[in-house]
Parts: C-alpha cells; structure tokens; sequence
C-alpha cells in the first residue's frame, strides 16, 4: 500500500496536522541547485509534482513503523535515551554484533560528517569519488579540510585503484558501495582487496564505506562489509533508514565500527540526535523482513519497466543496484530537468562530469509510467 502524506497523517490520528508536513529537502536527498530551482518553479508547478530527484522510497515507511509512531506519542515529551537505546540494541541484534559496535545518528548524513570531523585535519586529507555522494566532500571543504577526488571509470563505477593510490596520507576515504549518482556496486572481493591495498599502502586511514542502498542491490558477488569491522578498528560502515524503510523525513541512520571506533565516533554525535518517533519507527522497522522484501520487489519491478522504456528509446541506461538509474540523454541535463519540472516530474540535477547522464530515482510504477509519458514529449 503506497502511503501518501495524507494517509500517513491519517494514520497517526493527526487529523489535518501540519505537524508531519515535509520538508523539501531532506538531508540525503538534498540537490543543491535542483533545490535553486524548485524553489523558483513550484509556484508554477502542476499539481501533484511527481519526486523523482532525491532517491527516496515513494511508497513510505511500513505499517508497523506507523504504528510504532502511533504509539510512541504519548512519549514524545521524553528525550530520547530509552528509545536510543532499544534501536541500538536492535540494530546489533540484527547485524550480530554488540550494542558497543553501533552508532546511531540523525540520519547517515550525521554519520558521515562526524566521520569527517573525526578523521580529517589540515595535514590529513578526504578521498572521495566524482561523482558520488556529495556530503562529505563538501562539508570537509566547509571546515577548511583537503579533499582528494577521483572520476569514476568509463563504467561509471568507482575506480578502486586510483582511490588507493590517493589514500597514502589520507585521514579518511569515502566509499560509497552502491554509488550514488551512478548506482553501480562492487563486489565482496574487490571491497576485501582494496581495503587490503589502503592497509599496506596507509595503514593510519580511515575507511568509510557507506551502504545507503543496501537492500537494493542484486548482484550475486556483493557482501556487506558489516563483518570486516569487527578485526579493523580503521574500518566503518554506515547504513541509513531513509531508503528502503521509506523513512526520509524522520532523519534515523546508523555505523557499526569496532567498538574502539564506535567509542571515538561517539564524542562527535550530537547527543539525543534521533527523535522518540523516529527511534520506534526504525526499530519497527528493521526486523519487518517482509516489508523489506515488498520494497524491493516494487523497485526492482518499476526499475525495470523504466529501464526497458529508455532502452527501447534507444539510450543507454547503466547498471544500477540501487532505487535510481543513470541513463546516458547524450544532451545537457539541465534544460531536460527543467523541462520535465514544468510537466509535473521533477528528476536528477547534473552531476559533472557527467553533465548528459540523468538520475531518475524510481517512483511507483504509476509515477514512472507517467514520467516516461512526459520525458516522451521532452527528449523527443
């Protein structure tokens, strides 16, 4: 059951409350120049602006997280410590691993800048990807932090050897596995090597690897790198709620590190950073096996009729083990995107270099045969 905004309110028994109503941009999900323009244009929208920009899960939280909001509003004037702590305890339960391995944070956004914070300085530089998720670069340049940032590989995937080679020296190397903008993975043994490689070459480096899009991925040779913390105290994996738990909105993400790390990353928190509902809501939501597996026969199914329909169009769709594709317009984006906005579909800004490729983050199958019917009309 898609959950729209009036249906989750509803569901709450808010009544017409703007308590719940969004915010534009969340964290994750925040284009910065598509922010420009939305801005700018929705006054003049359509009516029912269909989000395909920010990759978020279009059909909501599940049933028991709304309910375990439901219930946890009577406790909304407590801070949070004994909802924290039963997430916490949940997450380690699920991950098989202790409570003391875990991090929580007000979304993966907190935790990629604490870790940025943590294990960057003036002497000790960021290696990031270009492109991929933009936070930590740009928050580590905001505080004054060098960053090292190495293009993509003709396959759009992340080239693991130039980012080895720019870690000697490196505080801190962000690995985004699946990659976002690009939505390509790679696997458990290319993940082992070049963690291998970073040891022997600058043993002192920190490795983030961030699994925002874990649950989507379908390629038989990927792992996660959950179980690789628990022997490298140099080693840190970040997961979120924001994606396949449909939880955006409520900012709930979290680390597993080995418990030396987890106890240094914890004076970067910002304390009481996850919220009572969000804290029910994600623990609710992390063991709903089978509203997992829902979201994922959703995406898969409406990822794969969006991808048939540009194929057929005659455009090349790259591989994607996430909720969005990168499809090759062979055309400037911008004018594409502000296109589409007008009509009613809002899509993926430019990611240089890669300034023809478009993000189109998968909606319910409804909304991407709606938008195929308006990028019909724009492309041609």
């Amino acid at each position: 059951m898609t959950v729209s905004r009036r249906h989750f309110v509803s569901a709450l028994g808010l009544g017409g409350a703007g308590l719940l109503s969004p915010p534009l941009f969340g964290a994750r999900g925040h284009e910065d120049r598509l922010a420009t323009w939305l801005q700018a244009s929705m006054p003049r929208a359509p009516a029912g602006l269909i989000r395909l920009d920010s990759n978020e899960n279009p059909n909501g939280p599940g049933p028991r997280a709304l309910e375990a909001i439901r219930v946890m509003f009577g406790e909304a004037n407590r801070y949070p410590d004994t909802p924290e702590g039963a997430l916490v305890e949940a997450i380690a339960r699920e991950h098989g691993v202790s409570a003391e391995n875990v991090i929580l944070g007000c979304g993966s956004s907190e935790i990629l800048r604490m870790c940025v914070e943590a294990y960057t300085n003036s002497a000790q530089h960021l290696v990031t990807a270009e492109p991929t998720f933009e936070l930590p670069g740009n928050f580590a340049k905001t505080v004054g932090r060098p960053v090292v940032t190495v293009p993509v590989d003709a396959k759009l995937r992340l080239d693991l050897d130039a980012m080895a080679s720019a870690a000697g020296g490196a505080g801190l190397v962000f690995f985004c596995n699946p990659n976002n903008p690009t939505a390509t993975v790679h696997g458990d043994a290319a993940v082992r090597d070049f963690v291998a490689r970073v040891r022997r070459e600058s043993p002192a480096t920190v490795i983030l690897i961030d699994e925002a899009y874990h649950e989507y991925v379908d390629d038989p040779s990927y792992r996660t790198a959950v179980p690789m913390v628990m022997s490298d105290p140099k080693l840190i994996v970040s997961r979120t709620f924001s994606k396949v738990f449909g939880m955006a909105g409520l900012r709930a993400g979290y680390a597993i590190a080995h418990r030396d790390t987890a106890r240094n990353l914890q004076g970067w928190r910002l304390g009481s950073g996850v919220n009572v509902l969000a804290a029910a809501a994600a623990t609710a939501s992390i063991t709903d096996h089978e509203h997992i597996a829902l979201e994922q026969r959703r995406n898969r199914e409406a990822k794969a009729f969006t991808r048939a329909w540009f194929e057929k169009a005659g455009y090349e769709v790259g591989a994607s083990e996430a909720n969005f594709l990168m499809i090759d317009i062979r055309r400037e984006v911008r004018p594409v995107r502000d296109a589409c906005g007008t009509a009613g579909i809002a899509v993926g800004r430019p990611f240089p270099p890669l300034i023809t490729h478009l993000r189109i983050s998968i909606g319910t199958m409804e909304e991407m045969k709606k938008a195929t019917e308006v990028l019909k009309r724009v492309l041609a």
